[in-house]
């Protein structure tokens, strides 16, 4: 019981870091006050404090993933790890264009899944997690899956943002935010990258399921799942390409894709771990 809570102590404390940012990031840039509505650049502490945050996260998923006896993972291990990972891309973004004013949203999100593995701490070992093979396509994955949420987020940024533009309402929050084209060049980025990467995972699970998993691939609500979101993303680079989808049309089409993906796999492992009890 003591190791336990020990391994958990770096998520505890990375999801107390989060919050504390999330909540600094909302004081001085969303909160409204008196003093005129200007951007405030993201400064050099914070961060390094995200950076920090970051590490310390990395090092209590790490401890908690590998052990001696294999790799273990859960659906709340899964949602930590994706949000690490989304975190990680903007605050890699934050070198290189303004990301502060989305940090009050991403930051509060990263504190409330880094906290889950204290609250659902239940894991099963991974199959055949040694193999090359395995490694790759779990990090393809992970990957896409990360980067999927990120999207998703960005879709929710940018439909708060043009929601107020249209009403023509001028609040702390929005001057804080990246221009609306700027967050929609970054929108289909991401898509793209992950649209390839979970090309990638599908790909090698169909052509290689029997080397990665020791078994042929079966057609269960997971594969399903994820395949339909692979369609659903699909539609929608197709649409950006050919006929220019830009504006609520696409925020719709990036979170229903999303919200399939996230069935795919968070979805089974929460119903088969927390409601089913099994691991």
């Amino acid at each position: 019981m003591g190791t336990i809570v020990i391994q958990l102590l770096p998520h505890i404390l990375a999801a107390v870091l989060y919050g504390l940012l999330g909540y600094h990031f909302w004081n001085t840039r969303w909160r409204e006050n008196d003093q005129a509505r200007v951007a405030v650049p993201m400064q050099p502490w914070e961060r390094s404090a995200i950076g920090a945050t970051l590490a310390i996260h990395a090092f209590g998923l790490y401890g908690a993933l590998f052990s001696e006896v294999g790799m273990r993972f859960s659906f709340s291990f899964a949602l930590s790890l994706m949000m690490w990972l989304a975190v990680l891309i903007y605050w890699l973004e934050s070198f290189l264009a303004r990301m502060e004013g989305l940090q009050p949203m991403v930051l509060p999100l990263a504190a409330a899944c880094t906290v889950l593995p204290a609250v659902f701490p239940q894991v099963h070992l991974v199959a055949h997690a040694g193999a090359t093979g395995f490694k790759l396509h779990f990090l393809a994955a992970m990957l896409a899956y990360s980067l999927f949420t990120l999207s998703a987020l960005h879709a929710v940024f940018m439909g708060f943002a043009e929601k107020a533009l249209h009403r023509r309402t001028m609040t702390r929050s929005l001057t804080s935010l990246p221009p609306l084209l700027t967050m929609e060049s970054l929108l289909f980025r991401m898509l793209l990258i992950g649209f390839i990467l979970l090309t990638l995972t599908l790909g090698s699970g169909v052509l290689f399921s029997e080397y990665l998993f020791g078994r042929a691939l079966t057609l269960d609500h997971k594969t399903l799942f994820a395949f339909a979101s692979w369609g659903i993303f699909a539609t929608l680079l197709v649409g950006r390409h050919a006929w220019g989808w830009r504006g609520r049309k696409a925020l719709r089409w990036t979170m229903a894709g999303f919200a399939v993906l996230l069935l795919a796999y968070v979805g089974s492992r929460f119903v088969a771990e927390v409601i089913l009890g099994r691991v």
